[in-house]
């Protein structure tokens, strides 16, 4: 008789389209024991010990009989929602979309879903969606941009956030490098009359960024004139707001050669308005943006930026996030710091006589 029903486990295994195989089948299948089976699939981290060749057998037999575990099973037996929840200030912008990749990449590879809520920088919402979130069972948060000043009840990881609050991982950028980078780039292209593009007030970045742009400038020997740096205005995600910003620099008629934006949007904008000024880039202006996102190796010309690895910064934030799930009484450093790359292509040069004649 229990010959019998291991052929029929073997068969329905061997034919999934017939039916949805079981846990119970699918170990059989494998010859090995449910147990070991479920802690795979479920991706429990008593599995570590397992070894890797049988998780790969596993998860292939598993794609192979398309066998999917029971949600509301696993969610009974661990008390978890396996839901994660991700605050942003905007969805469609470069900067967001380009870390909720790398969140998304590892929490759907680890068996993850996620709700993403926009807050736009209104602090009603900032303050109400991880209560909604809370109430909706998420596991943990994830904070893009965003400023967390609350006693976390549950494991939170904030990207560029900058507040020292206990029991929160932060991943920032090492802003003191990306700010040697770029100025030092522009420095010894000969450039020393440099404008600058500043971060709008609510964004997290702004203040750090600009005191390491500071620092940066006093040891390359520049001297920053403060008619020449001025201020994203408004929360709109869209070149607009660099395009304004350098009309602003351009009416001030003092000389400058170079533009250091605080993001590649702005960049973009901003060389939208010196082009509508009859200045060529790089020729009469260099340009340098930040972000490095997918769209600046596309402009034309290709934009010189600050690169921040945003998607693994994404990606970093939700394997820490699940990592604190699972170990709640473990030890986690509250920064988690990446490193910038500068990405030299084709708005930056070194200054010509055209500048000065056109200006």
């Amino acid at each position: 008789m229990a010959k019998k029903k291991v052929k029929q486990s073997s068969e329905a295994a061997e034919h999934p389209s017939r039916k949805p195989v079981s846990l119970k089948q699918l170990a059989e299948h494998l010859s090995l024991s449910p147990a070991t089976v479920s802690l795979v699939i479920n991706r429990s981290s008593v599995a570590d010990s397992i070894p890797q060749v049988t998780k790969d057998r596993i998860f292939e037999a598993a794609r192979k009989f398309k066998y999917r575990p029971s949600f509301f099973a696993r969610s009974l037996r661990t008390q978890r929602s396996f839901t994660i929840g991700v605050i942003v200030p905007e969805v469609s912008d470069g900067y967001s979309a380009s870390v909720m990749s790398g969140v998304e990449d590892y929490l759907l590879q680890e068996g993850y879903f996620y709700f993403v809520a926009s807050h736009r920088h209104r602090v009603d919402l900032i303050d109400e969606y991880p209560r909604m979130f809370l109430e909706r069972s998420v596991d943990g948060l994830i904070a893009v941009d965003t400023p967390w000043h609350l006693d976390p009840s549950v494991p939170v990881v904030t990207v560029s956030g900058h507040n020292e609050v206990k029991g929160v991982t932060n991943i920032v950028l090492n802003h003191q490098r990306a700010a040697e980078l770029a100025l030092k780039h522009l420095v010894q292209l000969g450039h020393r009359q440099i404008a600058f593009i500043k971060g709008q007030e609510f964004s997290s970045d702004t203040e750090v960024r600009w005191a390491n742009i500071e620092r940066a400038a006093r040891q390359n020997g520049l001297k920053i004139n403060p008619r020449l740096v001025t201020q994203l205005q408004g929360d709109s995600p869209s070149p607009q707001t660099g395009y304004v910003a350098a009309k602003t620099l351009l009416a001030t008629k003092e000389p400058f050669t170079a533009i250091f934006a605080f993001n590649d949007i702005s960049a973009m904008g901003a060389i939208r308005a010196l082009r509508e000024s009859g200045l060529r880039v790089p020729e009469d202006v260099s340009v340098v943006g930040f972000d490095d996102i997918q769209s600046a190796a596309f402009q034309n010309p290709g934009l010189t930026t600050v690169r921040q690895p945003l998607r693994e910064m994404g990606r970093a934030a939700a394997e820490i996030l699940l990592k604190r799930i699972n170990h709640p009484g473990a030890e986690f450093c509250d920064n988690h710091v990446v490193e910038p790359e500068l990405v030299v292509r084709e708005t930056t040069c070194a200054p010509g006589r055209s500048n000065r004649d056109k200006r």
